[in-house]
């Protein structure tokens, strides 16, 4: 999956916040309740529109993110 497949933003769906695409389910309420120590199969369940391939796929491109080695690409992204 491409990131265009699975993430979208519109200025009038939740004020341009990150959804996972084709619901009005925030990006960041993931990695909110994985924070909090909720189940995957529990975030899945309480969000039925977010499929288990969408959710492990933005996992997936965090996870590459995280641990590339062009570190100081990221550094300057978010800066």
């Amino acid at each position: 999956m491409n990131i265009e497949s699975l993430v979208t933003y519109d200025k009038d769906i939740l004020g341009g916040q990150q959804v996972f695409a084709g619901t009005r389910v925030p990006i960041e309420t993931l990695f909110d309740h994985l924070e909090a120590g909720v189940p995957l199969d529990e975030f899945l369940a309480d969000f039925p529109t977010v499929s288990k391939e969408q959710a492990i796929a933005i996992l997936d491109i965090a996870n590459k993110v995280m641990t590339s080695k062009n570190l100081q690409q990221l550094y300057a992204a978010v800066a």
